[in-house]
C-alpha cells in the first residue's frame, strides 16, 4: 500500500525579520534579543529594503517563496532604545536566503544546509548577528546563493 502524503502547506509564519537586497529576500531567524532586528536595520543602512520585522508572512507562489509582513507589521521595525520605528518597505519579495543566528556558527560549515519553508527549500547560513562583520556576511552569502 503506498504510503499516505499530507499536502505541503502553500504559507508559513516565521518569527524574524526580513530585507531584500536587491529585490532578493533574507530572512533572518533567531531567539528574542539575539539581533535578528539589529542586523535587519544595518542592512538597511547598506542599502537594504525593510520587507517585515517581527513576523514574515512566507508564501509559496508556484515554485518561489515570496515574504511580507503582517498588515499591521508593515512598515515598522523594533529599534532597541528607540522603540518601534516606521519605515518604507516592500512585500512580495522572493526568498532566496535564511539566516540564523547562532553565538558560536561554525567557521566552516560542513556542507550546505536548507530549511523546507511553506514547501521551499531554503539555503541556510548560521551566523553572529550582532559581529561587525554580519551584514557583509549576509550579502557575501546571498551572493553565492544566486550561484
Amino acid at each position: 500500500m503506498p504510503e499516505a502524503r499530507l499536502p505541503e502547506v502553500s504559507s508559513e509564519t516565521v518569527h524574524g525579520a526580513c530585507v531584500a537586497i536587491g529585490g532578493r529576500a533574507v530572512l533572518i531567524e533567531g531567539r528574542s534579543g539575539e539581533g535578528k532586528s539589529d542586523l535587519a536595520l544595518r542592512l538597511i543602512d547598506r542599502g537594504a529594503a525593510l520587507v517585515a520585522d517581527g513576523q514574515v508572512i512566507c508564501q509559496r507562489s508556484d515554485k518561489v517563496l515570496l515574504a511580507s509582513a503582517p498588515t499591521h507589521l508593515a512598515g515598522r521595525i523594533e529599534v532597541r532604545g528607540l522603540g518601534i520605528v516606521e519605515m518604507p518597505s516592500v512585500e512580495r519579495v522572493p526568498v532566496d536566503l535564511l539566516i540564523v543566528i547562532l553565538d558560536a556558527p561554525p567557521a566552516f560549515p560542513e556542507d550546505a544546509r536548507t530549511r523546507r519553508i511553506a514547501g521551499i527549500d531554503v539555503p541556510v547560513l548560521a551566523l553572529a548577528a550582532l559581529e561587525p562583520s554580519a551584514p557583509i556576511k549576509v550579502e557575501l552569502a546571498l551572493k553565492q546563493a544566486a550561484r
